[in-house]
């Protein structure tokens, strides 16, 4: 459409295939719930043609030509608010979302430290790049694209398998050993006409067994655990019809999450399920759930159940109580949290520790144990993810700086309250600018193996 009319830059081409109406190809910013898009121009819509630098003229540089173009997007939304509404995806947003997806689509090896590097800044919501990209990060594909297919099917039939040996109710269990057993004796006897045989109930096949290897008993067990995840996932993002409602699409997305948390803890019975893993389970699930791949999107439960595990084999330890005073337990994690913003702003540690006696206790706790999930909303929580699965050093390596960015970010409400006043806002934390907030954290000073909590 522009062809002939200016001389595009290379990368605006490519955002700009043939009109303006969807910004790039496969680049569709969608609300969440509504799942409408919203791109500033409507398909079909045609475009004035621009004179910026008078008649037959072309910008100079590709960010004359954004400058050029941003401009003119903000002039059309000024004119028709209501048509454009209010959020506006600038091009260089959307040059930068392409080239981002250019690097991963088109790339046969992926370089992982490059990809760290993109997924740091913020990966883009459309188009399933961040499902890729998550799945990388947590070392799920490998970074060679022939292998993915291979390793998907594989581990997507282990998945399979997990399930029917442990999520298969008893009876059921029972039924199939039942037609197993008669399919051989009847085979067995082959035509040979006798009196029926009673069919002998085992001592592990007993409703009533209270033995160990009985898998009635690990049934009733787990009953208790599979009730307590149904209450959980029926408060998980309230507002959000993916997860909650009476819809069929809803119920479905809970059954997937509760089969992926119920084998975790069948999986792990040291850990078992502790209450708020379906918080740190639902952003996972959310992202490979709405992958545009209808392949991907249709196995998200068992691409999930993998990188969940993985997600929490960094800090498995700060869920198990035993484990509260080892070295990698959660109180040893808030002691270097407390390490972290002594060395980067003595003044507030000193406010918190000794004027308001506020342990990190009190607010980091649920901070680390659920990566912040319950402390911002979904969209932040993924821009968040994002950065954390991308650091190189692990993710509670920069967890803790962004907990540490939390504190200093609300630095002055902090100095001038009290003990009451601040531990309210450290258990509701207000809304910040996210990605102020991480570079923030980027930027702490790194080396705290020398600082002491001494006074």
């Amino acid at each position: 459409m522009f062809e002939g009319k200016l001389n595009l830059p290379e990368k605006a081409c490519r955002a700009f295939p043939d009109r303006l109406g969807s910004l790039a190809a496969g680049f569709d910013i969608k609300d969440d719930r509504s799942g409408k898009s919203d791109s500033a121009f409507e398909s079909g819509e045609e475009l004035e043609i621009l004179k910026p630098n008078g008649p037959g003229s072309a910008p100079e540089s590709e960010d004359d030509y954004v400058e050029m173009m941003e401009e003119h997007f903000e002039s059309r939304v000024r004119r028709n608010p209501k048509k454009y509404g209010s959020r506006l995806v600038s091009v260089k947003e959307v040059i930068a979302a392409d080239d981002k997806r250019s690097d991963l689509e088109y790339e046969k090896e992926i370089n992982l430290e490059k990809l760290q590097r993109i997924a740091d800044t913020g990966l883009p919501d459309g188009g399933g790049l961040r499902a890729t990209a998550w799945k990388l990060l947590l070392g799920y594909l490998p970074s060679c694209r022939d292998l993915w297919e291979k390793e998907l099917t594989e581990n997507r039939q282990k998945y399979l398998k997990l399930k029917e040996e442990l999520l298969l109710r008893p009876s059921e269990i029972t039924r199939i050993k039942d037609e197993v057993s008669n399919y051989n004796d009847q085979n067995a006897d082959n035509d040979v006409d006798g009196p029926l045989r009673r069919q002998e109930i085992s001592q592990e096949d007993h409703p009533l067994s209270s033995g160990k290897a009985s898998v009635w008993h690990q049934y009733f067990q787990h009953i208790e655990i599979a009730e307590q995840i149904d209450r959980d996932l029926q408060r998980t993002h309230p507002d959000m019809k993916f997860f909650s409602g009476d819809a069929a699409f809803s119920r479905k997305n809970r059954e997937a999450m509760r089969n992926i948390l119920l084998l975790f803890a069948k999986l792990n019975p040291v850990i078992r399920y502790v209450q708020g893993m379906n918080e740190v389970l639902a952003p996972m699930y959310y992202v490979f759930s709405t992958d545009p791949d209808e392949q991907n999107a249709e196995n998200a439960e068992a691409d999930s159940f993998s990188c969940f595990v993985r997600l929490l084999s960094d800090s498995v330890d700060h869920f198990c109580q035993q484990l509260d005073n080892s070295s990698g337990g959660i109180l040893s994690t808030l002691s270097h949290l407390a390490e972290l913003l002594k060395a980067n702003d003595e003044e507030l540690w000193r406010h918190l520790e000794y004027t308001n006696e506020i342990k990190p206790q009190f607010y980091a706790f649920r901070w680390i144990t659920l990566l912040l999930t319950q402390e911002f909303n979904l969209q932040p929580i993924l821009r968040i993810w994002d950065t954390l699965l991308s650091n190189p050093f692990g993710i509670q390596h920069m967890l803790l700086r962004v907990c540490c960015a939390m504190l200093l970010c609300m630095k002055n409400r902090l100095l001038s309250g009290d003990f009451v006043a601040n531990l309210q806002l450290l258990q509701h934390y207000p809304d910040v600018n996210i990605e102020h907030l991480l570079q923030v954290a980027r930027d702490l000073s790194p080396d705290t193996s020398s600082c002491s909590l001494s006074p």
